[in-house]
Order: C-alpha cells, then structure tokens, then sequence
C-alpha cells in the first residue's frame, strides 16, 4: 500500500463532493480522505500501485483547486 498526502485549499464538504468522481475516477486509487480540521487541509490517498503525485495535482487545478505534496 502507498500513501500519498497533500497540502490543499478543499476546505468544506461541498469541495469534497465536487472532487469526488474525479479522484474515485484514477486508477489505483483503493481510498482517500480529506481532512478539513488539519490546518493544511490534509488529503491522502492510498493506492495498491505507485501513483504519480502530478496526475493528483494536476486534476485538482483543473476543477479549480490547488495541492501540493508534503
């Protein structure tokens, strides 16, 4: 199992329901969560293969939302 975490803006359950079917839609991708309390609004994401970090961060600019990897 690989966990990739990121810093992000997701900061509400309605940011959460927007990027749904985007992250559900990469491959390898077993779960991932994002944590709104944690101060850099924390997703990880756990995968059975090696996922790229920029295929995460690129799909999340182009619906509006920023991610770094921490």
């Amino acid at each position: 199992m690989h966990t990739l975490k990121f810093k992000t803006n997701i900061k509400c359950d309605a940011c959460i329901e927007k990027i749904r079917p985007y992250l559900n839609g990469l491959n390898n991708v077993d779960n991932w969560k994002v944590d709104t309390n944690h101060p850099d609004k924390l997703l990880s994401i756990e995968t059975g293969q090696p996922l790229n970090p920029k295929e995460v961060i690129m799909l999340l600019d182009q619906i509006g939302y920023h991610a770094e990897k921490i």
